[in-house]
């Protein structure tokens, strides 16, 4: 890879690769509807909508899915997104430049992060955007 094309991922900031559609939902919602709402929109998380102003996001992934209710056998009928989803929600500014954003990934191990401009979720960093961000 061409040291140039590195750098200049490097120093792009996560508002410059972010997914904008964040698709919401409610903590009380079953696993089933959840898994309809993400293949409807073609996402593969969900953010959980707070429960008041002083409650935190979390989030659900097709990893969650699949972890922890497929494998164990659950009925996605009968799971609500609160017992599989993650919260609290690590999250990263507009402006993190990618390579901290992909330490932090790393180093946290996880796939995406909500990007939050201090007053509203406003996208979505996954390490499949930092990935495609690179030109080779």
């Amino acid at each position: 890879m061409e040291e140039k094309a590195l750098k200049e991922v490097r120093l792009a900031r996560a508002a410059d690769v972010m997914t904008k559609n964040v698709v919401y939902i409610d903590g009380n919602e079953t696993a089933a509807n959840a898994i309809r709402l993400m293949k409807e929109k073609g996402v593969s998380s969900l953010v959980v909508n707070r429960r008041d102003l002083e409650d935190a996001w979390g989030i659900m992934t097709r990893k969650d899915v699949v972890s922890k209710v497929v494998d164990p056998g659950r009925d996605p009928d009968v799971v609500h997104v609160f017992e599989i989803m993650t919260k609290p929600l690590v999250m990263v500014s507009p402006g993190l430049e990618l390579k901290y954003c992909a330490r932090l990934f790393n180093q946290i191990g996880i796939r995406r992060a909500p990007v939050f401009d201090g007053k509203e979720i406003v996208g979505i960093l996954s390490n499949t955007n930092i990935f495609f961000a690179i030109e080779v």
